[in-house]
């Protein structure tokens, strides 16, 4: 054998015909109802035993928990990583004859810069929070039911008519006084012996739940060191599994749902935080109680959209008036105001038209994402429903531009219509010139 031919070998050789004999047609049609028996098989063993597929999917879930942290809070991040890259690594290549290096350089500082912020950020709100939180929780527990009797005896001493309605709204006072304190010297105490009872196991989930957070934490720092590597290799399997058209869509996909995700929910972070500690100034100012629990029950509860608001303020505000009564209506008014700043003023500004779903849409995707998963369904529901919303536009778009018709919601009001022949129509008055231009260019590529 010479030379070159060991030379050629050593390359990977092209296999595979231009096309498949009948044999193999034949077979691999044979094949394809083969797998779907199986398939079909499979599916009904599986309906067959969905408690126990399910319980194995939540294990798996539990033993891969640090990586799901690490990869959220990579997530997290990369915006500060990203933003390290596009500044210094120009500027690093200028200055360094291999480019790779300066990458890697840049990489490392981005990251560097990004665990210093994450603690920095929950050292401060630790050493803020707790001490703040601690006292207020300790205040309410002890001053909570002297609290609630002066609520009753002022009530009692309402001077009113003495109709049938007010004796009835007195007797009805005096029983849920009486039913609530019987119920705080019995029950309650049974709750709190049976809470003591599960604080060791609570303490127990909790250290591991930050053990988890702090694997995580070295789990994202290798996530976002080799993420480039992780889509290139995830774009290659898409392209090696899916028909190219297919892949392309895969991926456009995609990116699109990562810009409405990290869009959302790192906007919706930081704009929480920004009312959090306008709460907090606005409280602090007007002397209310329980100001530093107060603030954050409604930063917290600010990150679902729409109800997040209200489900935060009811709570804080019947926390303050049960300390001074007035207080309480006027935290319901300065949290109207903060939330008319922020839905107006503050929350397009940082978030802009993230989603791009109407106010109907988010109340449909908060309610169906509330309902099948509580909490996190409600903070994820939006994003999720409005890629699903993009996904279902996307094809709408692609099949109308297949028959020729606009794509715009507003061509179809009242006064369009199409015909048999699948030609738009629409008043003259109402169009654009672009309309106007897309309409004879239908009507004349139907006549041809």
């Amino acid at each position: 054998m010479s030379k070159e031919e060991n030379t050629y070998y050593k390359d990977r050789p092209s296999f595979g015909r231009k096309g498949p004999s009948k044999l193999r047609q034949q077979f691999n049609r044979g094949m394809t109802y083969f797998l779907v028996i199986v398939a079909c098989i499979l599916v009904y063993f599986a309906m067959l035993r969905v408690t126990a597929i399910s319980d194995t999917v939540l294990k798996i879930l539990s033993i891969l928990k640090p990586v799901l942290y690490g990869c959220g809070i990579a997530y997290l991040l990369n915006p500060i990583v990203r933003t390290v890259d596009a500044y210094l690594v120009p500027v690093l290549e200028k200055n360094m004859k291999k480019k790779e290096k300066a990458k890697t350089v840049s990489r490392c500082v981005g990251v560097i810069l990004a665990l210093v912020v994450l603690i920095t950020v929950v050292t401060t709100l630790i050493n803020m929070l707790i001490p703040e939180l601690i006292a207020s929780i300790r205040n309410l527990i002890f001053t909570l039911p002297a609290q609630i009797n002066q609520l009753v005896k002022q009530v009692n001493h309402i001077q009113l008519d003495d109709s049938a309605m007010t004796t009835i709204l007195k007797n009805a006072m005096n029983e849920a006084s009486t039913s609530l304190q019987n119920w705080m010297r019995t029950d309650l105490l049974d709750k709190v012996n049976e809470l003591m009872t599960h604080l060791t196991v609570g303490l127990y989930t909790l250290v591991m739940e930050l053990f988890h957070a702090v694997i995580g934490v070295i789990v994202s720092v290798y996530i976002l060191f080799g993420k480039e590597t992780f889509i290139n290799q995830s774009k290659k399997a898409t392209y090696a599994i899916f028909p190219t058209e297919r892949a392309n869509l895969l991926i456009h996909i995609a990116v699109k749902t990562n810009e409405i995700f990290g869009g959302f929910i790192i906007g919706k972070i930081i704009d929480s935080i920004i009312i959090g500690i306008l709460c907090f100034i606005g409280t602090s100012l007007l002397n209310m109680p329980y100001a530093m629990l107060v603030s954050v029950i409604v930063g917290v509860t600010n990150v679902i959209p729409f109800f997040g608001p209200y489900i935060g303020a009811i709570p804080s505000a019947v926390l303050i008036a049960l300390a001074d009564p007035m207080k309480g209506v006027y935290f319901l008014i300065f949290i109207l105001l903060l939330q008319q700043f922020d839905g107006n003023i503050l929350g397009p500004k940082i978030l802009g038209n993230s989603t791009g779903l109407s106010a109907f849409w988010v109340i449909v995707s908060i309610l169906l994402g509330g309902g099948l998963f509580g909490i996190l369904g409600m903070l994820f529901g939006v994003p999720a429903f409005a890629v699903i919303y993009y996904i279902v536009k996307l094809f709408l778009d692609n099949q109308l531009e297949k028959k020729k018709l606009p794509t715009e919601s507003e061509c179809y009001n009242g006064d369009s219509y199409v015909d048999n022949d699948g030609t738009y129509f629409q008043k003259k008055d109402n169009m654009t010139e672009n309309e106007k231009q897309k309409t004879e260019e239908n009507k004349k590529e139907k006549e041809e």
